[in-house]
C-alpha cells in the first residue's frame, strides 16, 4: 500500500473516530467471511461499529486524542469496536457474543474507558455494571423512595392533627 493510500485510509479512520469516547478492542482470529458478515449484521443492528484495521494505521489515526492510550501496547491483529448507549451496554453485547460457538475465535481484548486503556479482564469485568439506565433507575428508586417516606410522614402527622381537631370541634376531649 503506497503512503498516499496509507495516509487516506488513517485520515478515513479518524474521521470515523472522532468523537469517540470509549471503545473495545476484541480479536476476530479465526472467525470465518460468513460468520464476521454476520456478527458485523448483528453489531449494526444495536447500533455498535466494528472496524478491522492495522496497528500503525490506528495508533496514527488516534495520536493526539483520547483513544491513542488504547493502542499503545497492541501486538497481535484487534478490530475496534464502538457505539451503543454506553461502555456497559457495548461490553454486555460483545461478552454475549464471545460465547456463541459459530464465532469461535472471536475475543475481547482489551478497552479504553476515560482515557484508560483496561485489559481483556478488565474490559469484560465492565459487562457486570450496571448499564446507563440501570443506574438511573436505581438513582431514581432511591430518590422517590425518601420523598414516599418523607411524604409519608407528613401526612401521617396531619392527619392525627385533623383527628385531634375534629375531637375538640365535637366535645369529645376537654
Amino acid at each position: 500500500m503506497s503512503k498516499f493510500v496509507k495516509q487516506l485510509v488513517t485520515n478515513n479512520t479518524a474521521k470515523r473516530l472522532e468523537g469517540v469516547q470509549y471503545l473495545m478492542l476484541v480479536g476476530l482470529t479465526g472467525v470465518n467471511a460468513n460468520n464476521t458478515v454476520n456478527l458485523r449484521a448483528t453489531l449494526a443492528s444495536k447500533g455498535i461499529n466494528l472496524l478491522v484495521i492495522k496497528n500503525s494505521m490506528a495508533k496514527r489515526a488516534t495520536e493526539g486524542t483520547v483513544l491513542a492510550a488504547a493502542f499503545e501496547n497492541m501486538v497481535g491483529a484487534y478490530a475496534v469496536c464502538w457505539g451503543s448507549t454506553d461502555i456497559v451496554t457495548l461490553a454486555k453485547e460483545l461478552v454475549k457474543l464471545t460465547k456463541e460457538k459459530a464465532l469461535q475465535g472471536f475475543e475481547i481484548r482489551g478497552a479504553l474507558l476515560d482515557g484508560e486503556a483496561l485489559g481483556a479482564a478488565q474490559a469484560v469485568e465492565v459487562s457486570k455494571w450496571p448499564t446507563r439506565e440501570e443506574q438511573i433507575a436505581i438513582v431514581l428508586g432511591q430518590i422517590l423512595g425518601v420523598g414516599a417516606k418523607l411524604s409519608g410522614q407528613f401526612i401521617a402527622f396531619g392527619g392525627k392533627l385533623a383527628s385531634q381537631i375534629e375531637k375538640i370541634a365535637d366535645g369529645g376531649e376537654k
